[in-house]
């Protein structure tokens, strides 16, 4: 059986903040408690989002915690030849197929159906045609996959102290996906299940805002030959308006905490870890 091996992905496209911390410091509480390993790996395939500073940054903010890693770090964008060939695979396959249409073009088509991040479900409209001149993507052909692959689904749901329970994944909620953007040949779903069999990530602790993507996961490594970790997905962390912190909603970064003269143990302290 091997050794359990975690890892703490985030992505260099804003600062770190506290609901960063709290999950790298419960990632570093569980691979302790396993007796394994807690790999970084910088989630960086979006190229007009992602930034080098920032990823420089992240780092800093977790040396200040007291955090270490295992090198080499692993970066996505530097396995974009890794997701390519997954893809390509994968149209071989005729499990995904080209799509130009934009977001707007895909409200205007009316669906009603939503995927469970709330965006509209892709109606199909480019199902079957040939690949077209313009920029597109790749989406999943869910219905070509699960006649493939039929299921049932399921995962193991892991929490320190508490039994194993197997849930059951539904990943047809999810629609034809996104697997391949238009300007890079992947996309977070991909990259992710991709990168966690080729680490031999064992245990997945993540956030609850996360848990639908894994019944899409399941699927995934189903028609990829990967393996499928245990899966943690912890609460998340939230503003005094009850909102999730996030980087969007420029919720108050790690620097600035530290620049207030904040410490790391009152930080640790602060999210409940002793």
């Amino acid at each position: 059986m091997p050794s359990p091996r975690l890892r703490f992905a985030p992505s260099p496209n804003g600062r770190l903040h506290l609901g960063h911390a709290y999950s790298a410091f419960l990632n570093a509480e569980i691979a302790k408690a396993l007796h394994g390993d807690l790999w970084l790996r910088i989630e960086d395939i979006d190229p007009l989002r992602c930034r080098p500073e920032w990823a420089d940054a992240l780092t800093a903010d977790l040396a200040w915690l007291g955090l270490a890693f295992p090198e080499p770090v692993w970066r996505q964008s530097a396995r974009m030849s890794t997701y390519r060939a997954a893809l390509d695979d994968l149209r071989a396959r005729n499990l995904v197929y080209p799509c130009p249409c934009t977001r707007r073009e895909i409200q205007a088509a009316g669906g009603e159906g939503r995927d469970p991040d709330g965006a509209p479900l892709y109606p199909g409209t480019c199902r079957g045609r040939p690949v077209p001149d313009a920029p597109h993507a790749w989406r999943l052909d869910m219905a070509r996959a699960l006649d493939l692959c039929p299921g049932p689904f399921a995962y193991t749901a892991f929490a320190p102290g508490e039994p194993d329970i197997v849930r059951t994944a539904d990943p047809a909620r999810w629609g034809d996906a996104v697997l391949g953007r238009k300007d890079v040949p992947t996309s977070y779903h991909l990259a992710v299940v991709l990168d966690d069999a080729a680490q031999g990530i064992t245990h997945v602790v993540r956030g609850q805002d996360l848990e639908a993507a894994t019944d899409l996961h399941v699927l995934l490594q189903r028609l990829l030959g990967l393996p499928t970790p245990r899966y943690h997905h912890h609460g998340l962390i939230r503003d005094a308006a009850g909102e999730k912190l996030s980087k969007s909603l420029r919720s108050e970064a790690l620097a600035a905490l530290r620049e207030r003269g904040a410490t790391p143990q009152e930080v640790r302290a602060r999210l409940g870890f002793a």
